[in-house]
């Protein structure tokens, strides 16, 4: 059975890595809706530091896989790494073509609405069986085994740490869209995660990679 459990892993990953690419392509990208985390992390630093995204996006990304690695296991490594791949690989293809959805760029609020829930599920597929789209998550997932916060609430908690210190830069109105998609993302992950059993027992499986409902077939 452990081909299956393999098979239907890789579904959850590779399906979680399409819905979150298209969110980004279809309505991120046309909105100029942001996330918090990592990203906007970079922001902050080019803004007041002069530091490309480049660099400071590469170095926090690879900070908070090492402390996946430490933390979840090399599972979450491999994981982490199809996920990734899955991501660039159908992003690459959505540019090949015109955007699907219309512009929603002078309507915010439907934009974050909208885009919160492409992340909120493409993610919560990739985390659901212990593996990461991005840095965030691989944070998130520590926080959440760690200090054994649900994993909607350490999202949110990272989101509005860098959200709040953007405040710095980015207008309040903007800052206030972003707010709605990364609580609406946050609570989707947390909902997906814990869909049909207890959300900590997905990172406290055999090897805190795989769901519940895969080790007991």
């Amino acid at each position: 059975m452990r081909w299956k459990n393999n098979a239907a892993k890789l579904a959850f990953v590779l399906s979680g890595a399409a819905i979150l690419s298209f969110g980004l392509y279809n309505v991120h990208s046309q909105s100029a809706i942001t996330e918090g985390g990592v990203l906007g992390m970079t922001l902050l630093l080019q803004h007041w530091l002069g530091i490309s995204p480049s660099i400071s996006g590469f170095i926090m990304d690879a900070s908070c896989y090492l402390l996946g690695f430490r933390y979840l296991g090399k599972g979450f490594l491999k994981t982490s790494l199809v996920a990734s791949c899955g991501f660039s690989l159908f992003y690459r293809i959505y540019e090949q073509f015109p955007p699907v959805l219309p512009s929603l760029a002078q309507h915010p609020l439907a934009a974050a609405l909208l885009g919160g829930l492409f992340v909120g599920i493409g993610v919560g597929l990739v985390v659901r069986v212990g593996g990461a789209s991005g840095g965030d998550d691989a944070l998130a997932m520590v926080i959440s085994k760690t200090t054994k916060l649900a994993i909607s609430k350490a999202y949110l908690f990272t989101d509005l740490v860098v959200l709040g210190l953007s405040l710095t830069y980015i207008p309040l109105q903007q800052i206030a869209c972003s707010l709605v998609t990364v609580t609406i993302s946050s609570y989707l992950i947390g909902f997906v995660c814990r869909f049909g059993h207890k959300e900590e027992e997905y990172l406290d499986a055999e090897t805190a990679q795989l769901a519940p409902s895969a080790q007991t077939e």
